[in-house]
């Protein structure tokens, strides 16, 4: 059994009466995690909300028969709270009339969830996410140098649970997760009626990770209006799929303003969007799976460490650019990716007119253990 940074976490938290909300897409281990957390714990009650018959028991149960239900318990596991409706409402009148019980809810869309818990529950809940399975993780659970020796590999296929355990069917497991997420979730949940447009979309973000993205381009690419598509990838970021980068612009009059890069959270999952799973030898795409595997390892980084930053990119109007940009404590590091260990570009000086205390590193396979590692 791996052992996620992210229970540790949560443990430090059972001490205390807020409840406790883990999202993440879904096979992403989140209720696996839970079942760990149970294990070593007294006096627990699992709710499964795939359950039909427990949503209906849930709709309209009353203040009497949940102090019956919960009475002697300690920690109450809520899995895939989306769920139930009202859960929001629910979750507050357990809180409030029952103080013993500690709540632990899971969920795989912040929209549904957030949608019914954020005006109940201020105030009464910490937040957290489980990304799919960290680099980190695998090397502390394992072997760091083993690791690094399968850094191609994962570069192509990423790190969902189900795709690590099933080494030699990845492309399978690749495409049976993918319409999972895609179909399951978001389609059904948001009655979409243009699937095959969402698709589309989603495989023109994939082709274009790493670069500066203009929804009026990908509205005339994929056939929808400029709101339909911003609304479609508003979707994606709230269901865990694609995460953006806003623009750092502060100084410089010719720093892009109100642009943004998009990113995948897994290299797999992007991969199997547009059927691309051949080996990084064979690939031209390098320096983009590159860049994001770099991004989404340092959001896991950040978490495990607990640090609270701010992310860009920087670009001006005549194509400087800077591929990633961290704020933290009033501070700006900035990053640029290179597979090619040979191409180390410095910065450019309009950057450090603008930043002067700011500062940068390249990130290459010789040194990216510092980055999302140590």
């Amino acid at each position: 059994m791996l052992k996620r940074t992210v229970e540790n976490l949560i443990i430090d938290r059972l001490s205390d009466r807020k409840v406790l909300i883990l999202y993440g897409s879904r096979q992403v281990g989140k209720t696996t995690l839970f079942k760990t957390i149970q294990k070593g714990e007294k006096k627990t009650l699992w709710w499964n909300c795939d359950s039909p018959g427990l949503k209906t028991e849930l709709a309209n149960i009353s203040i009497p028969e949940l102090k019956a239900i919960l009475k002697d318990v300690k920690l109450l596991f809520i899995d895939e709270a989306q769920q139930i409706e009202n859960i929001g409402l629910l979750l507050k009148l357990i809180y409030d009339e029952i103080p013993e019980v500690k709540i632990l809810v899971s969920g795989s869309s912040s929209f549904e969830l957030a949608n019914k818990i954020n005006e109940p529950l201020t105030g009464r809940k910490w937040e957290l996410q489980l990304y799919p399975i960290s680099f980190f993780e695998l090397a502390e659970n394992g072997n760091l140098l083993e690791e690094k020796q399968l850094l191609q590999r994962r570069l192509v296929f990423g790190f969902y649970p189900e795709i690590i355990n099933h080494q030699g069917n990845e492309v399978e497991y690749l495409n049976e997760l993918s319409n999972s997420l895609l179909y399951k979730d978001i389609l059904s949940w948001e009655r979409i009626k243009k699937p095959r447009k969402l698709e589309s979309l989603l495989q023109a973000l994939a082709h274009q990770v790493g670069h500066q993205v203009s929804f009026n381009e990908i509205a005339n690419l994929v056939g929808l209006d400029n709101q339909t598509v911003e609304n479609y990838v508003s979707l994606l970021e709230k269901a865990f799929i694609i995460f953006s980068l806003p623009s750092l612009s502060r100084n410089l009059r010719n720093e892009l303003k109100k642009s943004r890069k998009i990113y995948f959270f897994d290299n797999g999952l992007r991969n199997s969007t547009i059927s691309s799973l051949m080996t990084l030898t064979q690939r031209q795409d390098k320096g983009q799976l590159w860049e994001n595997f770099l991004i989404s390892e340092r959001h896991k980084y950040n978490q495990r460490k607990r640090r609270f930053v701010n992310s860009f990119f920087w670009r001006t109007t005549n194509q400087q650019e800077i591929d990633y940009v961290e704020e933290i404590d009033g501070k700006l590091l900035a990053f640029e990716f290179k597979w090619n260990e040979k191409k180390t570009p410095k910065a450019p000086k309009s950057f450090f007119n603008a930043y002067p205390n700011a500062e940068y590193k390249v990130i290459t396979p010789e040194n990216y253990l510092e980055f999302i590692y140590f």
